[in-house]
């Protein structure tokens, strides 16, 4: 066997601190923004003379929070488009529990930000989770990488969302305070709970449980019923 070794050229800063809630793709959250903090020596700017000219990067990314190793990996997995209850081939998937934990991202590109002595790439519509290692970055080039007519099997089209998120009464009010310093956050809130992250078997299920997510700055609580979810509050983590 052939051994490789990578290493993180950059570390992304995402508002997704936990996995959970993390959408399982890209482009499903617009609101979810990000910076890539470039590591010595990738900082150079030379390294980023001419990426302005693209709209949309390729991430190739570590899944650093898979504890899957070498002896545990499954030649099968459960997707959650399939209700969590049928098993495809890992390759026929893009599940995190793959042979070398690598995956890859499609994001928007902002452009450069030098700050502090650091250089950062500003990102958008991103479904990875804070702290995530990236190691290599490439541009999304469409005559090549976009085929409209390729089959997806099971992921043929995006999937259904809740489309109705709503406030309590304190979830509003906190929301009118954070206002000012947050004025994405609930757009942000109502993009990621339309996606539902829930376990896949309670897809379409009301719920008497309440969850929690770690989203940017806050702890955010929220219950699911048949037609709608209810975010219940939006308290500092």
């Amino acid at each position: 066997m052939i051994n490789l070794t990578h290493h993180a050229i950059g570390i992304l800063q995402s508002p997704y601190k936990e996995k959970f809630a993390v959408p399982r793709q890209p482009g499903l959250v617009p609101s979810a923004t990000a910076e890539l903090e470039m590591l010595a020596p990738y900082d150079d700017i030379n390294a980023f003379n001419g990426l302005d000219e693209f709209s949309h990067l390729w991430l190739v990314f570590s899944f650093h929070k898979n504890k899957a190793t070498d002896d545990s990996w499954n030649p099968t997995v459960r997707p959650p488009r399939l209700g969590g209850n049928k098993r495809v081939g890992v390759f026929a998937t893009r599940s995190p529990n793959r042979p070398n934990s690598m995956g890859l991202s499609l994001v928007e590109y902002h452009g450069v930000i030098q700050r502090d002595g650091k250089l950062f790439l500003s990102l958008s519509n991103i479904d990875l989770v804070n702290g995530t290692p990236i190691l290599d970055i490439k541009p999304y080039i469409p005559y090549a990488d976009a085929m409209p007519d390729a089959r997806a099997g099971f992921a043929q089209v995006s999937p259904e969302i809740n489309a109705l998120v709503v406030f309590s009464d304190q979830a509003t009010s906190q929301l009118k305070e954070l206002n000012s310093e947050y004025p994405s956050l609930k757009q942000l809130i109502i993009e990621v709970l339309q996606q539902d992250p829930r376990p896949a078997y309670k897809k379409a299920k009301s719920d008497d449980k309440v969850y929690a997510m770690h989203l940017s700055d806050f702890n955010i609580k929220w219950q699911c019923s048949l037609t709608s979810t209810l975010v219940l509050s939006i308290e500092g983590a």
